[in-house]
């Protein structure tokens, strides 16, 4: 499983930015996938998953209601809308995959991709 993560960018606060995950290999529509993020200094930590059906999301507290993650299985990719972004939402973020079909905080990612800058200016 290979994972390239696109869509990063500058943009003004109050702005939005969608990012994408594209995903190869058959196994695409049996696992979860997630969003995680890392920003200067700090560690790196969860923003969304979403399980292999899509029925079930997850979102970190800090982007709930901003944030909305969806997949396309037939296109073998996972999205990510960021709405209103804030200045404290710049980090480079990552996509990463599972190999079970359901997120659990529990678990650690199998498969990271390289990230996407996304950069919030006041």
């Amino acid at each position: 499983v290979q994972l390239q993560a696109s869509g990063g960018g500058l943009v003004q606060a109050g702005g939005s930015l969608r990012l994408s995950c594209a995903v190869s290999g058959r196994l695409f529509s049996r696992i979860a996938v997630g969003w995680f993020r890392q920003a200067p200094g700090k560690e790196r930590e969860f923003v969304s998953a979403i399980s292999s059906s899509g029925s079930s999301t997850y979102y970190a507290d800090s982007v709930k209601g901003r944030f909305t993650i969806s997949r396309d299985n037939a296109k073998n990719t996972v999205f990510l809308q960021m709405n209103s972004l804030k200045p404290e939402d710049t980090a480079v973020y990552y996509c990463a995959a599972d190999s079970v079909p359901y997120y659990s905080s529990s678990r650690r990612m199998d498969y990271w991709g390289k990230g996407t800058q996304v950069t919030v200016s006041s």
